[in-house]
């Protein structure tokens, strides 16, 4: 048996409590594929990251949700990139690279003050796919009804490193209502049957924010409910430039808001450029440490 530290922080988020909670297991190069399964199951946050020495970038990132691994994971990011930062393990740098099974992605660092700082995440280039499975199951799998679907707005697949099911929903009391049966989803989502399931509207909690949203995970996941999701905001901010705000010029900044409905409350910022065939997408957020405990791994 062998003892390993799991630091826990919440992402999206300057308070302890909010956010997206993250684990970050430093000791990443001593275990294997099963280990690191192991831990994030045992765990039990939506992922689990560990970094790892990389020969193509300063760092690379392996993600596990208590299910499986991921290819790319915001929130996990933004923990892992602020707790590397925080402990003085960058050897100062404000500009990394960072390996993922998504691609190398650059990231930014900005101290704002002590313990504080806000990460900036370039994403993967934004692909989308139709939905076209019964739009009725789709909003029954999520406690709604279809009528309480948007009726302009099209239902994609987005991804900018990680695929999900962007669902666009008329009106923001609906989320209160929302009870997913996330078993449902892969009958559902027959393109794409492991996806998760991404709720968002246009109004808003905050007068500040653009869009509102949940994420209901994948049922492979081993998790429910994402409480504050990067990479899915990065997508939504992609699909607002290519259905609701078509003639922005050369960039957009978008706020969006998730985890109000389960009393976590993140705020994830979008840039949104224009390139030259599709659009640049990064993401903006903060992290904060929470507390470090520990495992027992056989």
């Amino acid at each position: 048996m062998k003892s390993i530290t799991v630091y826990h922080y919440d992402a999206f988020s300057k308070e302890p409590g909010k956010g997206n909670p993250a684990g970050v297991v430093f000791d990443g190069g001593k275990l294997t594929d099963s280990d690191m399964q192991h831990i994030a199951s045992q765990v039990g946050f939506n992922e689990t990251a560990f970094p790892l020495e990389s020969e193509i970038a300063d760092l690379k990132i392996r993600f596990f949700t208590p299910g499986h691994e991921m290819n790319l994971c915001g929130h996990a990011t933004m923990a892992t990139v602020f707790a590397f930062h925080s402990n003085g393990l960058l050897d100062g740098k404000t500009s990394i690279t960072i390996e993922t099974k998504a691609g190398i992605l650059p990231i930014t660092i900005q101290s704002i003050a002590k313990d504080e700082s806000f990460i900036t995440m370039k994403q993967a280039t934004p692909e989308f796919k139709e939905f076209n499975g019964s739009k009725q199951d789709l909003a029954k799998s999520i406690g709604l009804e279809e009528i309480e679907l948007h009726d302009e707005l099209p239902i994609l697949y987005g991804s900018t490193g990680t695929w999900t099911l962007l669902v666009p929903i008329k009106s923001l009391s609906a989320f209160n209502r929302m009870k997913p049966n996330n078993n449902e989803f892969p009958s559902v989502l027959k393109e794409m049957p492991k996806v998760s399931v991404h709720p968002f509207c246009m109004e808003t909690y905050d007068r500040d924010a653009d869009m509102h949203a949940r994420h209901f995970s994948s049922p492979f996941s081993g998790t429910i409910e994402d409480a504050v999701t990067g990479t899915a905001s990065g997508v939504m901010g992609a699909y607002y430039a290519t259905h609701i705000n078509t003639d922005f010029k050369d960039s957009l900044q978008l706020l969006i808001e998730q985890g109000q409905e389960i009393n976590k409350d993140g705020r994830v910022i979008v840039d949104v450029s224009r390139g030259n065939h599709s659009f640049d997408i990064a993401i903006r957020g903060s992290a904060v440490f929470v507390k470090d405990f520990q495992l027992l791994l056989e």
